[in-house]
């Protein structure tokens, strides 16, 4: 084995002072995020829009009674912890998870490092701060993203990094 891939076998172990944010830079968002969900495109714009208003009053503010203007009735979920349409998309976020809707911010919220658009495809790039397996008094980011595919004008398909939780 040569040196580079001991060292960075090193720098990945648990307890190393690598193993937490050390090896990479943080995850910065944008100082204006609702400036990345436009487009000089009109298509690219109106989708970017929907996408904008899933992200801040469906996902930030919790208002899932809004859901029908912006998901398609067959809402193809690709995260494993969801079934797929509209109305189990709903039923989760209110009967299972309980979300509560609240005020809808002025100004978004929600960190957002990036948005691209190309076709009927939305992405959204994410700050994810996540808490440091070794030292949970210490937290890094990384980045999450929801992508989307829009069919006449609402979100028909959805897909996220999420995987199932490790068996207990």
């Amino acid at each position: 084995m040569g040196l580079i891939p001991i060292l960075a076998a090193a720098l990945l172990l648990p307890g190393t002072a690598a193993g937490a944010q050390a090896l990479n830079a943080p995850v910065i968002a944008n100082p204006d995020p609702e400036a990345l969900f436009t487009s000089r495109d009109p298509k690219l714009h109106a989708n970017k829009q929907v996408a904008l208003k899933i992200v801040k009053e469906l996902l930030e503010a919790g208002h899932w009674d809004r859901a029908p203007q912006y998901l398609t009735k067959a809402y193809i979920q690709h995260n494993p912890l969801a079934a797929s349409g509209l109305d189990a998309v709903m039923t989760y976020f209110v009967d299972v998870a309980k979300v509560k809707p609240k005020p809808i911010p002025a100004k978004m919220q929600t960190k957002v490092v990036a948005v691209q658009a190309e076709g009927d495809y939305v992405t959204v790039s994410f700050v994810r701060e996540m808490k440091d397996p070794q030292d949970p008094a210490r937290s890094y980011t990384t980045t999450w993203f929801d992508m989307w595919r829009f069919k006449d004008g609402k979100a028909d398909e959805h897909w996220d990094p999420a995987t199932l939780p490790p068996a207990m």
